[in-house]
This record gives structure tokens, sequence and C-alpha cells, in this order.
């Protein structure tokens, strides 16, 4: 049986701390700068794996493109069913079980790897079934991120049980991914690298909380202006790969 992550149950909860949030928001406008240059071209057959509630996916269908929406979770979905336009199709599936990615030009996986048992043979099976010149938008939780994160904190003994805990929090990910292994993975699949983005390389290290709110504007500058420059983009809490198969 597999251990991969699910949201059935606590679908509100979802919504509002993934998307309810300085954190969330910012994550957001970010991943949708990080995909500016695919979706300002002309329109596309795009697939969303495991997009939750449509936000990401009602972004790229306001950019003009055709859009599915897949998740494995039912109560997601029914959230997304009552928001969303109706052009945008909803599936119910697990990234395992969808078999017609050859069909898409963009493929969009974003915080999916990290909830699922095998995550690497998830990378693998995506570009097997790709057809040459698609691309994906790949984004996942950075172990070494959140390592620094904690650390900053003095959260000594979660970094020492390899970021565990006996009761684990429900929107806490399974498996956080180590960021250049992840890549090399990429690369040895097949996949060309157009881009790597560093997603809130600064909000989550900011020691006064309140000023991730008071100074919006002013950090999301400074996350654009350094989020794909070395060494700052590698502590994003996120990253991004955009990704084209041959």
């Amino acid at each position: 049986m597999s251990n991969d992550r699910h949201f059935d149950g606590i679908a509100s909860k979802f919504a509002k701390n993934i998307y309810g949030t300085t954190k969330g928001k910012l994550r957001h406008t970010l991943l949708c700068d990080a995909l500016s240059s695919v979706l300002s071209g002309q329109p596309l057959r795009v697939i969303e794996i495991g997009g939750g509630t449509g936000v990401m996916s009602e972004h790229i269908h306001n950019m003009g493109h055709s859009v599915t929406l897949t998740d494995p979770s039912h109560d997601v979905l029914a959230h997304a069913r009552d928001t969303l336009d109706p052009s945008i199709v909803i599936r119910q599936q697990t990234l395992q079980s969808i078999d017609d990615l050859s069909h898409y030009d963009l493929v969009v996986c974003h915080a999916v790897l990290e909830w699922l048992e095998k995550p690497y043979d998830a990378i693998s099976a995506m570009f097997d079934q790709m057809k040459p010149g698609a691309k994906l938008s790949l984004s996942f939780f950075n172990k070494d991120a959140a390592i620094f994160s904690n650390a900053v904190y003095g959260n000594f003994d979660y970094i020492a049980q390899g970021l565990k805990v006996k009761k684990q929090v429900k929107l806490n990910p399974n498996q956080p991914l180590p960021a250049k292994p992840v890549l090399a993975h990429c690369k040895s699949v097949g996949f060309e690298v157009e881009t790597v983005t560093g997603i809130r390389c600064f909000h989550d290290y900011m020691r006064d909380l309140e000023k991730q709110t008071s100074l919006y504007d002013e950090l999301l500058t400074t996350e654009r202006k350094y989020n794909t420059t070395e060494p700052f983009v590698w502590l994003g809490r996120y990253m991004h790969y955009l990704l084209i198969k041959p």
C-alpha cells in the first residue's frame, strides 16, 4: 500500500493554511513569475498534477490556456469545482494513474513530490510519458532550506531526527527533497534545464514575522531580484525547475 499523502478531510484547512498567508501568496506569485515566459506565448494544452483547489490552474486558464486539473483528493476538488471556471477540466487522479501526459505541452507539478513515497520514480515516469518539446514546471519543498530554517530557530533535535516527529503535522511534507540531487536526477533521465528559481529565499528566515506582512512589497521585490542568483537561489523554501524534454 502506498504511503503517499492526500488531503481528504482537511480541504478547508489546506486552502486557509496554504493560500491564506503571506507565505502562500508569495509562493504563488513567484511561481507565476517563474512560468511567465512559458505562459505569455501561444495557447497551450496544460495539465496540473496535484493542483489542489486549483489556484494555479485558474491563473493558467486566465492566461488563455486550456487546462486540466488533477488531484487525488475528492474534498479539494469539490472546492475547486465550486470556484473555478467550468471550462477547466477536473479529474480525480493520483500522479501514478495519469496516462495521457503525451497530450500536453506543459505539465505542472508543484508541491507534489514531497508527499510521495517514491518521488524520483515520479520524475522518471513523467519524463517517459511527455512528448518531445513539452515542458515540466517542477516545484518541491527544499530539504536543505528546511534544515537551515530550523537551525536558525534552534530546532536542533528536529534536525537530528531527520526533520521527522512521532506525530507528523498534516500539512508538513512527508519527505522534503534536497535541491541539487533532484536536479541531477532530472538531468539523468533526460530533461534539459531552462531555469532554476528559489521560491521564498528570504521570507521564511525573517526574525520579525510582522514584517512579512508590513514590508510585503519590499520583500517581493527582493525575492524577485535574487531568487535566480547564487547563492540565494538554493535557500528557497521551495525550488522551481523549468525543464524541457528534448
